[in-house]
C-alpha cells in the first residue's frame, strides 16, 4: 500500500503544464490541458484509450511542440526544447517496452546510460588517470541504485535474460543514472505478472522516499497503480476532467462515463 504523502504548500513546483493544445490535423488530441506537479510525488494519469494521455506525456518530454500552451520544468520554459536537452535538465522518460542494449550485462546498460562520459572520449581514453576516478564512482554510484531497485543479483547478467519485469526496473535505473529528478513512467507494469506490478511499485515508493524522485505515471492497470498514488489526474477527450486522490478520482462521474463510453 501506498505511504503516507502529505502535499505540502512549502513543497516546490517541478512541473507544470499551462493550457496545453496539441493538434493532429482538425483533431485535438490534448484541448487545454493545465496542471501541476509538487517535488517527490507519485502522479498517476489515467484516462480511456485515446484521451491524450500518451500525447500529452509526448509534448512533455519533447517529442512533440504543443501549438498553443507552455510546459515548465523547475520554472524553466522547456516547451519547445528537444527530447535530449530536457532529459540534460532531469526530466527524463521511459518507453512502455523496454528496450535496453540485449547484449550488454545490466551493470553495462547502466553505465550507458551516464550523460557524460570522459572514457568514452576517444582524445581522453588513452589517459586513464583522466577518466579512471570517474569510471570507479559511475560504477559505484550503479551499484547503488541496483541494490535500491533490487537488480543487484542480476549485475553482470546479459538483458536479454531478464525477466519483463527486471527489464522495466532497468529502464527506470537507467533514466536515474543519467540524472533524473523527476521520471515519465509510461506504463510501468504492462504485461507483468501481478506479484511483480506490487514489487515494482514498491521500488518506484522508495525512490520517491529514499531519493526525492518524482514521478507521472502513465498506467491501465489501476487496481495495482491507484494503491501507490499520491494524487490522481484523469482525462477524456484530450482534457483533463477531474483530479484528486484515487478515491475521489474513481468515484466521480465523469471519470466513470469515461471508462464506461457513456
Amino acid at each position: 500500500m501506498c505511504a503516507i504523502w502529505l502535499v505540502d504548500a512549502d513543497m516546490s513546483e517541478v512541473l507544470k503544464i499551462d493550457n496545453v493544445h496539441k493538434y493532429f490535423g482538425k483533431f485535438a488530441a490534448n484541448n487545454g490541458v493545465s496542471f501541476s506537479l509538487k517535488e517527490g510525488g507519485i502522479y498517476l494519469l489515467v484516462g480511456p484509450n485515446g484521451c491524450g494521455k500518451s500525447t500529452l506525456v509526448n509534448c512533455i518530454s519533447g517529442i512533440y511542440v504543443p501549438e498553443v500552451g507552455n510546459i515548465y520544468y523547475r520554472d524553466a520554459d522547456i516547451t519547445s526544447e528537444d527530447m535530449y536537452k530536457i532529459a540534460r535538465r532531469g526530466l527524463v522518460r521511459t518507453f512502455q517496452i523496454a528496450s535496453p542494449f540485449l547484449s550488454l550485462t545490466t551493470l553495462e546498460n547502466m553505465l550507458v546510460a551516464l550523460p557524460d562520459n570522459a572514457g568514452e572520449n576517444i582524445a581522453l581514453s588513452l589517459f586513464k588517470p583522466t577518466w579512471i576516478d570517474s569510471e570507479i564512482s559511475a560504477v559505484r554510484r550503479a551499484t547503488e541504485l541496483l541494490k535500491v531497485l533490487g537488480l543487484r543479483h542480476v549485475w553482470n547478467k546479459p538483458a536479454n535474460t531478464l525477466s519483463g519485469g527486471e527489464l522495466k526496473l532497468l529502464e527506470i535505473g537507467r533514466a536515474l543514472m543519467s540524472g533524473a529528478e523527476t521520471i515519465l513512467l509510461d506504463e510501468p507494469v504492462g504485461s507483468i505478472d501481478p506479484v511483480l506490478c506490487h514489487q515494482i511499485f514498491s521500488h518506484v515508493l522508495r525512490l520517491r522516499d529514499e531519493l526525492g524522485i518524482t514521478f507521472l505515471v502513465i498506467e491501465h492497470r489501476l487496481e495495482v497503480a491507484a494503491q501507490y498514488a499520491d494524487h490522481v489526474f484523469a482525462m477524456d477527450r484530450g482534457m483533463l476532467v477531474t483530479e484528486g486522490t484515487a478515491e475521489e478520482v474513481f468515484e466521480d462521474e465523469r471519470v466513470i462515463k469515461a471508462y464506461l463510453g457513456e
